[in-house]
């Protein structure tokens, strides 16, 4: 919502101030330019991006747009849930959390936490991590490193997106550039129709300019720093996850595993000790 809200007021601050200074908002609807310059954007995107990282440039275009920064709220909902398993799994031994680890959904302990149990990605992470475990022979250290990997492999395979939207904004500029010589060449070859065409035509050819530096530094550039933002978050996600199953695997207790978590949370998302401490006990929560 703060992303729409974003964008609205740089459109609006653009067009109020340009009508301000006696502009006429109808001489910027120069829709010839806009082709060229957004056409040869997703051109470019198609030439150089292969079909799995469009669809993920797509996914994260999208998660930017509706995700919003995960609240304390959500942080104490997740350990809440891991202090639950971690309970079970202490109570009743290792090997009863396996039926709530196969199907989440289905589990009276992880399906508790909706937020949790709809976020494919971030529910399969965690419960394969924990199957790695309840496989046995596998050492704590061995395991920190195995889901280490996997984090790595995430960060790795966003890379690509980043780079991507940031380099369609750096071309943006030049993309307008050419809009606008091509305008300039469409004017220069009907010069001879008076002042009053050449005059309108030039305007034309200048708004290609104006549309180039815009969608790359008011659009483009923002919304890939966004993304970026996005995708680091869900990488701090991940590492309170592998905190908290590291070290269960280490033989803490459930409520050192969700304390060693939460010190991995960001801080302004953090809880304090007590505040996590009696939400995990509190059984209303």
């Amino acid at each position: 919502m703060l992303m729409l809200t974003g964008l609205i007021t740089v459109i609006a601050s653009i067009l109020i101030g340009f009508t301000l200074a006696g502009g006429e908002v109808l001489v910027l609807l120069q829709w010839s330019e806009f082709l060229i310059i957004v056409g040869a954007a997703l051109g470019s995107v198609l030439i150089a991006a292969p079909p799995t990282l469009l669809k993920k440039i797509l996914r994260a275009l999208l998660d930017s747009f509706r995700s919003k920064e995960r609240s304390r709220q959500s942080y104490l909902k997740t350990l809440r849930t891991f202090y639950d398993l971690f309970i079970v799994g202490q109570r009743d031994g290792l090997l009863a959390i396996e039926n709530h680890i196969e199907n989440p959904r289905h589990s009276d302990v992880l399906s508790k936490n909706r937020e949790f149990v709809r976020d494919e990605f971030n529910c399969n992470f965690f419960c394969d991590a924990l199957k790695i475990l309840l496989a046995g022979g596998v050492a704590p250290h061995e395991l920190e490193a195995l889901i280490d990997a996997d984090i790595e492999t995430f960060e790795t395979e966003s890379k690509p997106i980043i780079a991507t939207l940031s380099k369609v904004a750096d071309s943006l500029p030049g993309l307008g550039i050419v809009a606008a010589v091509l305008g300039i060449i469409v004017t220069m070859s009907s010069i001879d129709q008076g002042a009053e065409y050449v005059g309108r035509h030039v305007a034309a050819a200048l708004v290609g300019t104006f549309l180039g530096v815009l969608l790359c530094y008011g659009f483009m550039s923002p919304i890939a720093t966004n993304v970026e933002h996005v995708l680091d978050n869900k990488v701090r996600y991940l590492e309170a996850m592998k905190t908290c199953i590291v070290a269960y695997a280490r033989g803490h207790s459930p409520l050192i595993v969700v304390e060693m978590a939460r010190r991995t949370i960001p801080s302004e998302s953090r809880p304090s000790f007590l505040e996590l401490e009696k939400f995990v006990r509190r059984k209303d929560s």
